[in-house]
């Protein structure tokens, strides 16, 4: 991977690492193309393939000529495969069937596929069936799904929901089963899930890991470069994990990106931050 944390070109996610999986809420169609034109620019950009699969509405030719006003050169990006979009339905659906298993081989697929063409990544959007469809109840079966099999991957997704057709209780479903959700009313954000207030009691240490954490080191690299055990590791991860409501370690990075408790330079403290931290992991991989 180029770098581990990824440019996702929307103000209001700032940077994030691989594996991110957050949603939002949009009003209108401005507002969902508003987002996904910086979204997959970004993307391309970073070295990234991109795939977009809308479910009516908008249509496939409005989600191009969206994303056209938004994107420079989308058309070269379509014909040389940089870029996919998809109907919704065609991604979502076997004939009328959701099938949450097929959906898993597809992410791997499309994955594959992108590194196999020399790709950092893959970055995904889609905005699933709605609260009135009968697909409801998969969808959120897949969005939670979605978690684990994006874990240790290079891929962030987005994936994103019209409010009209939103109920508080949807709402609060689909954002329990992302890392965050955002909402864009008319231009202006708002975050729909705060992170606990137990979040601003992580240790030094817990925040040391999950910056480290965020510069894509695994747990094992992450005690070399600490000199800790890697089951000091696992442990300071596994309390950061908790305190933050997190459900698993990428999440709790990404929660710790979002509210500031980390940032691009190591937290401040006795942190072996120096040069030759990747020098030494190097240096021990070959021995």
């Amino acid at each position: 991977m180029s770098t581990a944390l990824r440019r996702t070109g929307v103000t209001v996610l700032g940077d994030m690492p691989w594996g991110a999986h957050v949603c939002m809420f949009y009003q209108s169609k401005d507002d969902l193309f508003d987002t996904v034109g910086p979204y997959f620019k970004a993307g391309l950009e970073s070295n990234e393939f991109c795939l977009w699969f809308p479910t009516a509405p908008p249509t496939i030719d409005e989600a191009r000529l969206g994303l056209s006003l938004r994107v420079p050169d989308l058309q070269r990006h379509l014909a040389v495969g940089n870029m996919e979009i998809l109907p919704g339905e065609a991604w979502y659906l076997d004939g009328d069937r959701f099938d949450v298993e097929r959906l898993a081989r597809a992410w791997d697929d499309k994955l594959r596929g992108a590194l196999a063409k020399g790709y950092d990544g893959m970055r995904a959007s889609g905005n699933p069936f709605s609260l009135h469809s009968k697909y409801w109840d998969h969808v959120c079966d897949h969005e939670r799904q979605l978690n684990g099999i994006m874990a240790g991957k290079p891929m962030v997704a987005l994936c994103a929901y019209p409010i009209a057709v939103s109920s508080a209780a949807a709402v609060l479903e689909v954002a329990q089963a992302h890392q965050l959700a955002v909402a864009r009313q008319r231009g202006e954000w708002l975050v729909v899930e705060p992170v606990p207030a137990a979040a601003h009691s992580l240790t030094l240490r817990e925040r040391e890991v999950l910056w480290w954490a965020a510069q894509g080191k695994s747990a094992w690299e992450i005690g070399e470069i600490l000199h800790i055990a890697k089951r000091t590791v696992d442990q300071h991860t596994q309390n950061a994990v908790r305190k933050l409501g997190a459900v698993n370690r990428t999440q709790a990075v990404a929660m710790a990106l979002r509210e500031r408790l980390i940032g691009n330079n190591p937290p401040a403290g006795k942190l072996e931050a120096s040069a030759n931290a990747k020098l030494v992991l190097d240096a021990r991989r070959k021995t």
